[in-house]
């Protein structure tokens, strides 16, 4: 039996949970996971639905007797296969402890992705990303090579069919036409508990201030640095007798575990954009299994 996800956006009425579960019946699907939020504020409605196709119903027939209810709701729906992986291209700088920990969750089958590139100003990594038979594109980037750089990527993204762009620690900040050609599609990690603490530097802010809980946040990436739609955060307790060394050493537990927990909600359609926020439902059980242990 095939597995697919079932995303719908769209104004707040009555009769959608309804006509949704109504049409899944009539197509011999069976619901194994729903979760559903209505903003009452922006009286907008988000609904995501994990179901099985126990009939004969396929991808391409699911998507076109759906599209009555989407037009009759107004919705802005999405039907996806379960079993294909979506491409990711990964970019980093001289921080590797994120790049790590998402190619050995990658390895694991921990995050069922298809990792195809690795991008980065700097040699570092390439040894470790070659030997993952991964592709490895080092592009420098100065101020009077930033276009060149960016048409480069923008390149590569277009090759390899990268679907989402995750900013590993990649310590460059990204063009306002980029960031616009990829709305909603690249996710970066910022080593702060945001709104707090932005740009250079957040962990020599935070110890400057005393404070006592230290974090790191992950959010789409837009025009204005570091405001953009957040997915994911978290925090750690420090005291008043730690270093600011010690307090980057700390973040990177959080950074990396924060990051791909941000990967893991988006590549389950799990992350709406709502606004300048996000609408981020539980994962599906299931979802977190390994295929391996290392």
């Amino acid at each position: 039996m095939k597995s697919y996800t079932l995303r719908v956006t769209c104004a707040s009425t009555r009769g959608i949970v309804a006509a949704i579960s109504g049409f899944l019946a009539d197509a011999e699907c069976n619901i194994t996971d729903s979760a559903q939020f209505d903003d009452v504020e922006t009286g907008r409605f988000f609904m995501r639905v994990s179901f099985r196709s126990e009939g004969a119903a396929t991808l391409e027939s699911l998507r076109e007797g759906f599209d009555n209810i989407a037009a009759r709701f107004g919705m802005e729906a999405e039907i996806s296969d379960d079993s294909v992986k979506k491409k990711v291209l990964i970019m980093v700088s001289r921080f590797g402890h994120c790049l790590n920990d998402l190619l050995y969750r990658w390895r694991i089958g921990a995050l069922p992705i298809d990792i195809v590139g690795v991008i980065s100003n700097h040699h570092e990594y390439q040894k470790v990303v070659v030997n993952h038979d991964i592709p490895f594109h080092m592009i420098r980037v100065t101020a009077d090579t930033k276009a060149q750089a960016e048409a480069q990527q923008m390149e590569i993204i277009e090759q390899t069919g990268a679907e989402l762009v995750v900013l590993a620690r990649y310590m460059q900040v990204l063009s306002d036409r980029m960031c616009q050609e990829m709305s909603g599609r690249i996710i970066n990690i910022h080593h702060s508990f945001l709104p707090s603490f932005k740009g250079a530097n957040p962990y020599k802010q935070a110890y400057e201030r005393g404070v006592k809980l230290i974090g790191a946040t992950s959010h789409y990436v837009t025009a204005d640095l570091d405001e953009g739609p957040i997915i994911e955060q978290d925090t750690a307790r420090v005291t008043h007798a730690q270093s600011p060394g010690d307090y980057v050493s700390l973040g990177r537990d959080v950074e990396a575990q924060v990051l791909a927990r941000a990967v893991h909600a988006h590549i389950h359609g799990r992350v709406f954009l709502n606004g300048a926020k996000t609408v981020v439902f539980p994962p599906s059980p299931g979802s977190y299994a390994s295929e391996r242990m290392g």
